[in-house]
């Protein structure tokens, strides 16, 4: 069974608090690890920190602290807790944490499900955990039978003496081991890797039975008691709000009950969604679309090419750029474009609230319980302690979930309604009132020696600031970390570097994080520069990149790597070409090598994808395979298809014949290398969504000999005469 909660933290810090669960053993690492509840009911139980709850059957319940939304992640936390816990996956549970700040992800700093840091960020934190619970039910059952616990081992959930005669199943042990003093988890010995069973195994995903048997439960799929069910149309013009509509023409559609109006939405709540749904559309609601309501793309392209024309601030100067670009011939400039970009993910928005007795239950799929409980006690006035967060599976995230927009429109139509409402989003609604990927307009400039290498790099990165609302502690001079990531720090050498990130707002288009985040940009527009510096130098593509490495052996070996599993350097078909990007993102270095055929009417096909990723240790080198796969094609989907628009004020697509999904047809050959390696985990989960762009583009100039600066891919512009 699969229940799932979250929580919040410093960044540099350990996970605090520990959290009391009812019946048996309970581990959390909390800090100080030692301090334990003093009230009765705590004393009979085992909770040195929130993770782990083990009952008397021996039932080890795992609480996954991040979010499932397809990742792979809780199969991925609970290999690392029951690897240290000593027993196999068919022996745990797995629940989702609730809001609490006990499960903070330590590099984000909130309770907070993205960036690729699941593993990363509990590599350490869930490991002592199982550590902590293991260590005290060998103590435990060293103390029954009068011997030194450093004779005594765990395994497969049971602990044995030192000459293997006698064992205690750890339920027989949860009572006395819930009576020790808790460990300081920093003092407690984690395995040696060499002694590792799971962690490194291609082991079958947990919640993979329950999606194929349609047990699992996602949000959308919340059932209450006397639950009623609304649609919503919210404001088409961003910023918008309602300014009429017939409800007595919604009313009279068969199963509505009730029409609801807020500051830019209105709901009609109903006995199913369809009857909501028709109900909307005989509402025939009349907008005020404001000021915006005349605002198109060509607004907002000047916006962006005017701010990019003036200095930003500095991200990263060094080395005396100006000096270089001054010395150098020849010098190369380019301005490169990527669009707003839609989520579009499988499972719409939606949200179930009951507000009831001056507290409120909230049922959802969400990447932030903690924000979620706090946004929507503040709509309503009340303690956050009165919200309860419901957390579910998510029906795909990618950074939508991120924020908590489509929960505060359904606590705001709740205190209207009595009783429980679900809240379902249409696909039209959920394409044209998503937060979209910001767009960016960059400007390159690069300055060569006489043999073709770069002595001068420059590059203006302008868009939203995305960190500015989210977290604006995170904004420092002007610069948004995530805005620059993948263009400040490089994996190539420059003599001279310049990096500058200049804040243009949409006007009204709302942002925020899209799976990849800057990278998805970045790192498009860095390897796209060094693919053109490398055909200004008559080099080749990967020769060029491996020049500029020397100091950077983790980069080369992935870059030398795809190469080889690509067949780089062999001959290809006349229309046939082969790109590389490099990029090192989210603590993982990562080479891709695309394969592409341009036919003469301009369309491309996609044939092949080979990868080489240095993740540091492997968790699971299926899910990680698992997650390069799928991050390319959901990367390719949008460098082949994605784009979103902005006319009259309005987003033009609506559904997926306007925001095209890749086809079955058009998704290639994926190959995933791993490069075996002992360090700590890097992320995974975003790092293919921003590499195949670049690797695309690049094969597409190998084949044509003309360079996209700006996507989606235009066939037009590739269309031979």
């Amino acid at each position: 069974m699969i229940n799932i909660a979250t929580t919040r933290m410093n960044r540099r810090s350990f996970l605090k608090a520990g959290a009391a669960v009812t019946g048996g053993l309970v581990v959390s690492l909390a800090l100080p690890l030692g301090t334990r509840p003093a009230d009765a009911a705590a004393a009979a139980r085992f909770d040195p920190n929130a993770f782990i709850r083990i009952d008397h059957q021996g039932i080890a319940t795992l609480v996954m602290p991040m979010v499932e939304m397809g990742q792979g992640v809780y199969q991925g936390q609970a290999m690392l807790i029951a690897e240290e816990l000593e027993i196999g996956l068919d022996q745990v549970r797995l629940e989702h944490a609730p809001a609490d700040p006990a499960y903070t992800n330590p590099l984000i700093g909130g309770q907070i499900t993205g960036g690729s840091t699941t593993i990363r960020a509990m590599w350490q934190p869930l490991r002592q955990a199982g550590a902590v619970a293991r260590t005290l039910l060998v103590q435990a059952a060293a103390a029954r039978w009068g011997v030194d616990a450093a004779g005594c081992t765990a395994r497969d959930g049971r602990v044995h003496d030192a000459a293997g005669g006698r064992s205690f199943g750890y339920g027989e042990l949860v009572d006395d081991a819930a009576r020790l003093p808790v460990p300081d988890a920093a003092a407690v010995a984690l395995k040696d890797p060499a002694d590792f069973r799971l962690i490194g195994q291609p082991l079958h995903r947990l919640d993979t039975p329950d999606k194929v048997n349609g047990r699992a439960v996602f949000g959308i799929d919340a059932r209450l008691p006397g639950m009623k069910i609304a649609a919503i149309a919210i404001a088409p013009v961003f910023g918008g709000r309602p300014a009429g509509l017939d409800e007595a023409a919604a009313k009279a559609v068969r199963g509505v009950h009730q029409v609801v109006t807020t500051d830019e939405a209105v709901a009609v709540i109903a006995e199913h969604w369809w009857a909501a749904h028709k109900g909307l559309e005989a509402a025939a609601i009349r907008w005020d679309g404001g000021e915006h309501g005349s605002v198109g793309m060509a607004d907002l392209r000047a916006d962006l090419d005017a701010a990019s024309r003036r200095p930003g601030a500095i991200a990263r100067d060094e080395g005396g750029v100006d000096a270089a670009l001054a010395g150098a011939a020849p010098r190369l400039e380019a301005v490169y474009e990527l669009p707003f970009l839609a989520h579009a993910a499988l499972e719409p928005m939606n949200c179930t609230v009951h507000i009831h007795d001056g507290a409120c239950d909230i049922w959802v799929g969400t990447q932030i319980p903690g924000i979620a409980q706090a946004v929507a006690a503040g709509i309503l006035g009340i303690p956050a302690e009165k919200v309860v967060i419901h957390n579910h599976l998510i029906g795909g995230g990618f950074g939508r979930r991120l924020e908590a927009d489509g929960i505060a429109h359904a606590v705001k139509i709740a205190r209207q309604v009595s009783g429980p409402v679900k809240v379902v989003w249409s696909r039209e609604e959920d394409i044209r009132h998503d937060m979209y990927r910001p767009y960016y307009y960059d400007r390159l400039q690069a300055g060569l020696d006489a043999e073709g290498r770069p002595v001068a790099w420059t590059h203006r990165v302008s868009g939203s600031s995305i960190m500015a609302r989210f977290a604006p502690a995170a904004v420092v001079n002007g610069v948004d970390p995530d805005g620059v990531e993948g263009a400040a720090e490089p994996p190539y050498a420059f003599p001279a570097i310049r990096v500058e990130f200049q804040r243009v707002e949409p006007r009204h288009v709302p942002t925020s994080w899209w799976r990849g985040v800057g990278p998805t940009h970045n790192i498009f527009v860095v390897e796209s520069f060094i693919d053109e510096l490398a055909a200004a130098a008559g080099a080749d593509p990967v020769a060029y990149r491996r020049s500029l490495l020397d100091a950077n052996p983790r980069a080369r070996a992935v870059v030398d790597h795809a190469a080889a599993a690509s067949g780089w350097g062999n001959a290809l078909p006349a229309g046939h070409g082969r790109g590389v990007a490099l990029q090192y993102a989210f603590g993982s270095y990562l080479a891709m090598v695309a394969e592409v055929e341009v036919a003469a009417d301009g369309g491309v096909r996609v044939h092949r994808l080979v990868a080489a990723v240095d993740c540091g240790r492997a968790v699971n080198p299926d899910q990680i395979r698992a997650q390069m796969e799928g991050g390319a094609i959901f990367g390719l989907t949008a460098a082949l298809h994605g784009e979103i628009t902005i006319t009259d004020g309005r987003v033009a697509q609506g559904n997926f014949d306007t925001y095209l999904p890749m086809r079955i047809d058009e998704v290639p050959v994926v190959e995933t290398h791993l490069i075996d390696s002992s360090e700590a985990p890097g992320g995974i989960g975003e790092t293919a969504t921003a590499a195949v762009s670049p690797a695309v583009t690049n094969a597409i100039f190998a084949a044509t000999g003309k360079r996209l600066r700006r996507l989606p891919i235009d066939p037009a512009a590739l269309k031979r005469a």
